[in-house]
């Protein structure tokens, strides 16, 4: 029996250290749950008073393009959901936060029927003789569908996903990037 005495003590050991490190991980989990809550508490702050100072800038001449530009792409980042216990806690507390933020302009959802967003760009792109710029595309589309609300980061994403798919190429041209329709590979070579 005395055999047996070794491997109890190191697996207690082990079982010491495995209950010690789970403690601290979910110390650490906690820890980051709550920095999360204070940020997104913070974030909302900051987007409740740049919308007073946006207004007050209106009011007072004007708004410049590129804080317009800013706000439009600042719009697109999310944060992502706590894994967890607490999951549905904070989740419903960024809800309350996007819930409170009340924008001017809210993307309306795709109706039934309605073609997609990579629809809509492939579509747009088919048509064009030279390639795009994503904010070139997403003008072109808010002409032509006044009724949605088109959001540059959304067209620039399914610009992307068209390239993924291998329906569009993107080129560069210095710091521009530009979308064309990809050549169709089974067109024959000789008529």
């Amino acid at each position: 029996m005395s055999g047996n005495l070794p491997v109890q003590s190191v697996t207690a050991d082990y079982a010491q250290r495995v209950a010690d490190d789970l403690a601290a991980n979910r110390s650490e989990q906690e820890r980051v749950r709550s920095e999360l809550a204070r940020l997104q508490d913070e974030l909302v702050r900051l987007e409740d008073s740049e919308q007073v100072l946006t207004k007050m800038q209106e009011v007072l001449g004007g708004t410049p393009k590129q804080t317009a530009k800013q706000r439009k792409s600042s719009k697109g980042a999310a944060v992502p959901a706590a894994r967890g216990s607490n999951r549905k806690k904070v989740a419903g507390k960024a809800a309350a936060a996007a819930g409170r933020k009340g924008s001017k302009k809210t993307a309306s959802p795709k109706k039934a029927g309605e073609p997609t967003w990579l629809e809509l760009t492939t579509a747009y792109l088919g048509g064009q003789s030279e390639p795009r710029s994503a904010a070139e595309v997403s003008a072109s589309l808010t002409e032509a569908h006044p009724e949605r609300a088109v959001q540059v980061a959304v067209v620039r994403n399914s610009l992307e996903q068209g390239v993924a798919q291998g329906l569009l190429e993107r080129s560069k041209q210095g710091r521009s990037v530009f979308y064309s329709p990809t050549a169709p590979a089974s067109a024959p070579s000789g008529s």
